[in-house]
């Protein structure tokens, strides 16, 4: 006859194996979810280099750029009832200077701004006051997903994040873009980020670049003083 330690352990064994069974069932359910993420406008509206610290903790000067931009997109396929939360940052790209050739990153990319979207389920978690935490509870009452939950809208945008480079130079950069990544967090399962290609209900992630643009040239003392 099996001693306590040995039935106890073969319980928790089998409870482990449902557990497992169960979690890779609702994992594999975000997969009969269509994911149709598109972005209307990604556009920036002020960009300027500056020379200075852009950190309290730099040491030295040096160039960094801040670029303002407006945002209109539906992520709003991206919650299912698996979805905790919704991780979403824009970066700044543009070409290296030695490019690949070199030893060096082809493309430099850096965040600009970031933000965290929790599914109603999962409002708890949002670090807000209370509130903005009443207003959430109130649009997800009675909801498993809030539909305005990922329609990000968005004018004239501050960045949270300037752009520095390890050389120092930013200035008459050309050939810089915007782009909106996402990374959905679910309660079980893996983390999906950014669809390159289609599959099956999951399409390409549409628009989320915006037009080339440069960074402009530092202001010269002499042009400071007479403005």
């Amino acid at each position: 006859m099996y001693s306590s330690i040995v039935r106890l352990q073969n319980a928790f064994g089998f409870f482990t194996t449902v557990a497992f069974v169960v979690a890779a069932f609702i994992a594999a359910s975000d997969l009969l979810s269509p994911r149709t993420p598109s972005v209307g406008v990604l556009k920036t509206t002020n960009v300027q280099v500056v020379r200075g610290r852009p950190h309290y903790y730099s040491h030295k000067k040096e160039e960094y750029a801040i670029i303002k931009f407006s945002l209109d997109a539906d992520l709003s396929s991206l919650f299912t009832w698996n979805t905790k939360q919704l991780f979403v940052y824009v970066t700044a790209e543009w070409p290296s200077a030695g490019g690949s050739g070199s030893g060096q990153n082809a493309t430099n990319q850096a965040v600009i701004w970031d933000s965290i979207i929790t599914s109603p389920s999962a409002d708890h978690l949002a670090n807000l006051g209370p509130i903005a935490m009443k207003k959430l509870k109130r649009s997800a009452q009675g909801k498993s997903i809030d539909p305005s939950r990922g329609k990000l809208s968005i004018k004239n945008q501050r960045p949270k994040y300037q752009i520095t480079h390890p050389t120092g130079k930013l200035a008459e950069q050309d050939n810089v873009v915007l782009r909106l990544h996402y990374n959905v967090q679910p309660w079980v399962g893996i983390l999906t980020w950014n669809q390159d290609v289609d599959f099956w209900k999951w399409k390409t992630f549409k628009n989320n670049l915006s037009k080339k643009f440069a960074l402009p040239a530092l202001k010269k003392k002499d042009e400071k003083k007479a403005r």
